[in-house]
């Protein structure tokens, strides 16, 4: 079926691009590489990330989540980096959904626990943010988060997104179904 407008951002537009190392300050946001599938089961082994992720990995659902990311960027469905400090993988950033037609994606990170406290989360997701709207050309990325993640709903803050609203029971988490704050930057916010 035609559409009636013209869409976004073309097909082919992200996969024409390789995926780029980003810097965030003392941040490097590199793509995964098959090496980090320790650190990746270390991530989602920890209760924190856990509870907000609704998942764990084995080492090897490890390595097929890293090596889904390759396809994915060349699908134009997503991206995922890992996000290091010193040289170590400290969290992960990705856009998690992207929808080249309407211009938009959204974004889920995490960060490991002798990490947190350092505005890594922040510093990632203002690099991710700034490099989809210079490079790719989005017009919006936009996240959520339960409402009871306030570290989630700080991270949104600092790195300028807008609290747009709730969506009611739009979770479901391990305990249950959680309202979902949501929140967005446009790429004229400035």
């Amino acid at each position: 079926m035609p559409l009636l407008s013209t869409p976004a951002l073309p097909a082919g537009s992200m996969a024409a691009l390789t995926q780029p190392e980003l810097s965030a300050q003392d941040l490097l946001l590199r793509p995964w590489r098959p090496a980090d599938r320790r650190t990746v089961v270390a991530g989602y082994a920890d209760p924190t990330i856990q509870r907000w992720h609704c998942r764990s990995m084995t080492h090897d659902e490890a390595g097929d989540w890293i090596a889904a990311w390759s396809s994915r960027w060349s699908g134009e469905t997503g991206a995922g980096w890992a996000v290091l400090a010193a040289g170590h993988v400290v969290g992960q950033i990705s856009l998690r959904r992207v929808d080249l037609a309407e211009g938009l994606a959204e974004v889920s990170y995490w960060v490991l626990p002798e990490a947190r406290g350092r505005r890594v989360a922040p510093r990632a997701l203002s690099a991710v943010t700034a490099w989809s709207f210079d490079t790719l050309r989005l017009h919006r990325v936009e996240l959520c988060h339960s409402t009871a993640n306030k570290a989630s709903c700080r991270v949104a803050q600092y790195a300028g997104f807008t609290l747009e609203g709730t969506k009611r029971a739009e979770g479901h988490h391990i305990d249950g179904w959680h309202d979902m704050h949501l929140h967005s930057r446009l790429d004229n916010d400035g």
